[in-house]
């Protein structure tokens, strides 16, 4: 049924989502294939005081390579829309062992504590995390170029899971990525967290090319089909326009 509808898709469009090429096999959006090797993102969102924001950036940007030495950060941005004193950083890991190892070695580093952590902390208000794992269709796509913004897209979903309301979504997805509406840097689903939400993470040059673009995308007879197979799925959605910090691996 799935690989019928990415046909349809793809008779539509000229192509199927790149985000899929390689993967129709196994593209159910379950889970499993994740759990299976292991690999999976922490997202992390720091609420910081309103007064402290800039010296939580400014401290963060010089100490964040006490962090780096243990695990991998795959992007720290400061959000401007959709969320004020916030900022939000993705972690990889490829085990929860390995996380645990990291967790127990840094809260053994004098560095780390003395010159982060105790600054740090006394600057924020609330932490959150959860866990997701890349959704089976989907891989990390770096942004053509350096700068520009950043979307996270978040949907709370029915519950049900993945078997009710995989396909709608991922094709509402494509419908978007594969015309260039905008360049789609990763698909995630939680596992540890608010179950059945997804994130869709999305680059543009700048604001007002995604304000374009979206307007663009709002007039494509497909994408306005998929979305409303989709919408049917949908709990709430909310979304964070976010910029990339000077040390975050994605720009």
């Amino acid at each position: 049924m799935l690989r019928n509808a990415l046909c349809h898709l793809s008779s539509k469009t000229g192509r199927v989502c790149a985000a899929t090429s390689g993967v129709v096999q196994r593209a159910l959006f379950s889970t499993g294939p994740q759990q299976e090797h292991g690999t999976f993102y922490e997202f992390r969102t720091y609420f910081i005081r309103p007064d402290q924001n800039s010296a939580f950036l400014k401290l963060t940007n010089e100490k964040i390579h006490l962090r780096t030495a243990h695990s991998e950060l795959l992007g720290y941005w400061s959000v401007e829309y959709g969320g004020l004193n916030q900022v939000f950083h993705i972690w990889k890991y490829d085990s929860f062992s390995q996380r645990a190892g990291v967790r127990a070695a840094l809260s053994q580093e004098p560095k780390w504590l003395g010159e982060y952590i105790s600054k740090a902390i006394p600057m924020l208000t609330t932490q959150d995390n959860e866990v997701t794992y890349l959704v089976p269709w989907s891989q990390i796509q770096s942004p053509p170029k350096e700068g520009g913004t950043y979307e996270l897209a978040s949907f709370q979903m029915r519950p049900g899971g993945p078997a009710v309301w995989a396909e709608a979504f991922q094709a509402s997805v494509c419908a978007r990525a594969t015309p260039g509406y905008g360049h789609l840097v990763g698909v995630f689903h939680s596992e540890f967290g608010p179950l059945n939400r997804v994130h869709a993470l999305w680059w543009y040059e700048s604001p007002d090319q995604r304000a374009a673009a979206r307007h663009e995308a709002h007039q494509d007879a497909r994408v306005v089909a998929a979305v409303r197979e989709s919408v049917c799925h949908l709990q709430s959605q909310s979304s964070k326009l976010m910029f990339p910090c000077s040390f975050s691996p994605l720009k």
